[in-house]
């Protein structure tokens, strides 16, 4: 099989999905190469043929090969070293309307990210241990169940999320491993990690499945605009190294790993996939080698792969894969545009020396405006990321909030930066940055909003910096607000006010509890927080997952999940505290906060399991509906009180 050749990834795939694997003789030894470094710039290149791409992995793969073999995720290939000539360089959603229902707290409007709720506001639709579950909220009414893993609960590692569009759901989840060794004398394929799992189910009437989809490795993350979800996978080479037990010489074990290596086709380093209706399969094989392309200098010994589905389509397809030979752990998209970013924070645990621990984070950048996700540009920037909010694009700009250095050692050689990059052909090129943020410290949240960045660092106080960004090549600090404790999470109330929610803590960096701040940052000068709500003891999930946070414009009300280490029902200001596994409501006034009330649910499963947690919450008409995997309640929002306990059974 020949394909006409690539000299960039800013192709149009217009081929079929090719189905089989080419294999090539093996190659002679690359010249011996040192411990990669990522390089400031990157560039994508596609392989000219399937024994091209064969050749050129399987030479990088020989380089890398350690004697216990190749690590997922872990290892570095080397491409282009070996292959002389170059293959050349690259050529080069609004926002929504107001509705009457909360939908996912999502990074940029109009841009729905995967939950383990949904609301369209005719039906509540969750995933939890194993089950979808569809409500009612006008008859607050249970109407629909569908068993999906009934092995499944919240500590295997299993739970799963979902994306909705019409009478249409996608369940996001992960089954068991795609394979296991059954070779003897050989361990299990290290790189193979699972087998992410599509599942779409009508829900027009009783729900029922009518397609799935399952690829080698884990989902790292989805992203939906209208009726189009990408999703975004990070797949292992499946080869398997032989045991080696005995007295041998790394020498010989590399060179044994090497056999295996020379053996491998296409088939053990690309990621396989299966189509199925609801009864049968239809389809299965591997991402052609026509839809894959590698960086021109250093990658991943795992490949990434965006995968594209429409909703409203009859059934689910083969998915649209473009695949890049690269680790990927946080995805960013504004809807025109998808980021995947890979930062190297794995190499501080290996390497002694604080200079090679500064690692860097890699940024690929796809046009998912329309069709097949295109290849725009790439990139590195120093440091690591705290999340996907450390990413925003802003009048074609990235901007990329990093900690750089040591925070984990007595030394403390960290600090913070934003940095302002532009696609330039192929390229994610710097046009400006703002460094020494937080020296000593590391990154707790960030938010872009418009041309301003916030940037929280912490290690024994909170300080709160603005960035001014609206001269890209010149972003400059404009002021900063030193508290105690630290916030997680910032969210954008309006009129110049940021709501963040993080822990209090002592002078000396101690936690104490849950905190809820609010901030103005109508001065981009003078930040100043202006009220602040404390629960002793208290944690919550949305510090670390911004789904658990819902805050409703129309009631300038906030609602957070919180969990405390033991039942405080009275504060000392006599206004009542959430009692353990609960909610919190406050109300954002002019001069600070005052509490709604506080929703409890039941403390345990109703078929005797383990504790549930209050884990989401969501406005409906104006209901409040709070979700644990006991059930769904609904409370008044005048006096808190309860309508209606629908069980999730």
């Amino acid at each position: 099989m020949t394909f006409r050749r690539f000299r960039t990834i800013g192709w149009t795939l217009a081929a079929a999905l090719a189905l089989g694997g080419c294999t090539a003789s093996p190659s002679a030894d690359p010249p011996p190469t040192g411990r990669p470094v990522p390089a400031g710039g990157l560039r994508l290149v596609a392989f000219d043929s399937c024994d091209e791409a064969l050749r050129q992995i399987r030479a990088a793969a020989r380089a890398a090969v350690g004697p216990w073999g190749l690590g997922p995720g872990r290892d570095l290939l080397r491409f282009g070293a070996e292959a002389g000539a170059d293959s050349g360089a690259q050529k080069a959603a609004g926002p929504a309307s107001a509705p009457d229902f909360s939908g996912t707290n999502v990074h940029e409007a109009g841009v729905d990210e995967p939950d383990l709720v949904k609301t369209d506001g005719r039906r509540i639709v969750t995933y939890g241990r194993g089950v979808l579950t569809v409500v009612d909220p006008a008859t607050r009414r249970q109407t629909g169940r569908l068993a999906l893993d009934p092995a499944a609960d919240r500590f295997s590692g299993q739970e799963g999320s979902l994306l909705l569009h019409g009478d249409r759901a996608l369940v996001l989840l992960r089954a068991g491993r795609a394979s296991e060794s059954t070779v003897p004398g050989r361990r299990p394929a290290p790189g193979v990690v699972g087998q992410a799992r599509l599942v779409l189910v009508d829900l027009a009437a009783a729900p029922r499945v009518v397609g799935e989809y399952r690829i080698d490795g884990r989902m790292v993350d989805a992203r939906q605009v209208g009726a189009t979800a990408r999703i975004v996978i990070s797949s292992g080479h499946r080869l398997e190294f032989p045991q080696q037990p005995g007295e041998r010489t790394d020498a010989q074990r590399i060179a044994a790993n090497r056999g295996v290596i020379d053996k491998a086709t296409l088939d053990d380093w690309l990621p396989r996939y299966e189509v199925r209706d609801s009864v049968r399969t239809v389809g299965s094989g591997r991402v052609g080698c026509d839809r894959v392309s590698r960086p021109a200098g250093f990658s991943a010994a795992s490949t990434l792969t965006v995968l594209s589905f429409d909703l409203g389509a009859p059934a689910l397809g083969a998915g649209d894969p473009v695949t890049v030979f690269a680790d990927g752990d946080t995805v960013y998209s504004n809807g025109q545009r998808l980021y995947v970013a890979a930062d190297q924070r794995w190499r501080t645990w290996r390497v002694a020396s604080p200079e090679a621990r500064d690692v860097s984070t890699e940024i690929y950048q796809f046009d998912t405006a329309a069709g097949t996700p295109r290849f725009v540009a790439a990139g590195s920037v120093p440091g690591w990321l705290i999340n996907q909010y450390a990413l925003s694009e802003w009048d074609g700009h990235l901007r990329v909030a990093t900690t750089t250095g040591d925070t984990w050692r007595r030394e403390r050689s960290s600090q913070s930066g934003v940095y302002v990059l532009r696609a330039d052909g192929p390229t994610l090129k710097r046009v400006g940055a703002v460094t020494g943020l937080g020296k000593g410290e590391r990154i707790f949240a960030v938010r872009f909003v418009g041309g301003t960045g916030y940037v929280v660092t912490f290690r024994q106080t909170d300080p709160l910096y603005g960035v001014d960004l609206r001269d890209p090549a010149a972003p400059r600090v404009t002021g900063e607000l030193k508290i105690n404790g630290y916030s997680a999470y910032l969210h954008p109330a309006g009129d110049g006010r940021l709501i963040g929610v993080g822990q209090d803590a002592t002078g000396q960096g101690q936690v104490t509890g849950t905190q809820v701040s609010l901030f103005d940052v109508a001065d981009p000068a003078r930040p100043t927080r202006i009220a602040q709500h404390h629960v002793a003891r208290g944690w919550s999930e949305a510090e670390h997952d911004p789904h658990a946070f819902l805050y409703w414009p129309p009631e300038r009300l906030v609602v957070i999940p919180v969990q405390q280490s033991g039942v405080v029902t009275d504060g000392a200001d006599g206004t009542k505290r959430p009692p353990s596994g609960g909610v919190l409501a406050l109300r954002v006034g002019d001069k600070g906060f005052t509490v709604a009330g506080a929703v409890d649910h039941p403390g345990r499963l109703a078929d005797g399991g383990e504790w549930a947690p209050i884990r989401r919450s969501l406005m409906i008409d104006g209901v409040l509906w709070t979700v644990s995997d006991a059930g769904l309640k609904a409370t008044a929002l005048a006096g808190m009180t309860s309508l209606a306990w629908v069980p999730l059974t």
